[in-house]
């Protein structure tokens, strides 16, 4: 894992055309902005697993048959 200091208003890029810049912290905090191109899907991770578990449901997968 790649850890990074920033400031507000600095930012990170990932590949060539994703830009993450840090917009306000207040206390714990953190609003992010991302910049990235429309195709590129940007998800929170809780939202994210709920995808994946819901697409798991519907192709009929038990999650305890899952490695890992």
């Amino acid at each position: 894992m790649l850890v990074l200091t920033r400031k507000v208003h600095q930012s990170i890029i990932v590949g060539d055309d994703i830009e993450i810049v840090v917009l306000d912290v207040r206390g714990e905090q953190v609003r992010l902005g991302i910049r990235a191109p429309k195709d590129v899907v940007v998800h929170r991770k809780e939202v994210y697993e709920q995808i994946q578990e819901e697409n798991r449901r519907s192709a009929g997968v038990n999650p305890e048959d899952l490695p890992g």
